[in-house]
């Protein structure tokens, strides 16, 4: 129904039916023509105040939950990260700080089982946003960069807890998600270097990238890193060395993604270059593209974890097992969902969940690391 050129969304049918009434009771309970109930729930007709007033008070709600004004939603300026600026693109969205910041709902991460539901649609400029969310859960939604599978544990985890608060997880690899938190996109960042020697390396990291900013590092899991291999390893390959031989085909990571560090320097330490290795040269940038590619049979190994192996029923040839940090800047410690956040990394129940997938270890979860 309209008035004025604004839309009225009526919600009677809902706590009629919540009541267990039928049209014809609820007409005799206010005193109108069951036709008259019949013409307010298809929006054929707006009651006046009186009868307004009855069904609220019958229902024990305000007037505004019967009849919603569904006015036009006012765009906002927003930061679309990866630069994405298609109309009508669905986003994911969180305040980092005082800016808007929106995740494009592309390929991999608009789909699980089904499509992912939107918080915002771009307008034509592409710089402006349609919030689809209430405020609240807006304010209380954080973004978390980094390439671990198991922070959607830790999200989940959290909205279980606490569920009106949100956690966007945008994969990324550890110098992007670095890069991101010092830009200004994200509220957390993941990152899980190895460690080369004396001097801890997320840590490192950490400070090269963020250079002032003051940050908490908290420790999240062990997780086991190696080769991704065809079930039963059927080539028989033992370590890096064996990805020269000129029967493996290989896909590496993208630059700056930590399973690409840790290749380079166990190459470096057995004297290989990266030119030996059919397939250096080609590139997949998550965990999830290389087991596919194993999977398909279109490579015989890739770099990842042995949780993704795992989840692919494939083979796994470990390399080393790395911490995993959750890197916080100082100023988003009091943010209500980092409180939740970093409560959860004291809890038993997520360490346990934590533990029991294959390859991981959560004994570091909620250490403080710098």
């Amino acid at each position: 129904m309209t008035q004025q050129g604004n839309t009225i969304i009526c919600n009677l049918r809902q706590y009629r039916v919540k009541k267990k009434l039928s049209q014809d009771e609820l007409a005799k309970i206010i005193g109108i023509k069951r036709q008259a109930i019949y013409d307010i729930e298809s929006g054929r007709y707006l009651p006046n105040t009186a009868i307004a007033l009855q069904l609220a008070r019958l229902f024990g709600c305000s007037v505004e939950d019967l009849f919603i004004m569904d006015e036009p939603v006012e765009a906002q300026p927003v930061h679309v990260i990866n630069g994405d600026n298609t109309p009508s693109t669905r986003l994911s969205l969180a305040k980092v700080r005082d800016r808007l910041v929106g995740i494009p709902l592309k390929g991999a991460r608009a789909t699980s089982f089904g499509l992912k539901a939107a918080d915002g649609l771009l307008d034509n400029g592409g710089e402006k946003t349609q919030i689809l969310l209430p405020e609240h859960l807006l304010n209380n939604t954080i973004i978390l960069m980094g390439c671990d599978p198991a922070f959607e544990i830790l999200a989940n985890h959290i909205s279980r807890i606490a569920p009106d608060f949100r956690v966007h997880c945008l994969f990324a690899s550890s110098h992007a998600s670095l890069n991101g938190l010092a830009e200004g996109h994200a509220h957390v960042a993941g990152t899980h270097l190895h460690n080369t020697g004396d001097a801890e390396a997320n840590v490192a990291i950490t400070n090269e990238k963020l250079g002032q900013m003051k940050c908490h590092i908290f420790g999240f899991s062990f997780m086991e890193e190696g080769l991704i291999v065809a079930r039963n390893n059927p080539l028989g390959i033992r370590n890096v060395a064996d990805l020269a031989q000129p029967m493996v085909r290989f896909v590496n990571r993208e630059q700056g993604a930590a399973l690409r560090v840790l290749l380079d320097d166990e190459l470096k330490k057995a004297g290989i270059p990266g030119t030996a290795i059919n397939g250096y040269q080609n590139e997949v940038t998550s965990h999830r593209d290389g087991a596919s590619k194993v999977a398909c049979n279109v490579v015989d190994a890739a770099l990842g974890l042995r949780a993704v192996a795992d989840s692919y029923d494939l083979g796994f040839v470990p390399i080393i097992s790395v911490r995993c940090d959750l890197v916080i800047p100082d100023d988003m410690m009091n943010h209500p969902t980092i409180k939740i956040l970093t409560n959860a990394l004291q809890s038993q129940i997520l360490r346990k969940e934590i533990d029991a997938i294959p390859g991981y270890d959560g004994s570091a979860m909620g250490k403080i690391i710098n």
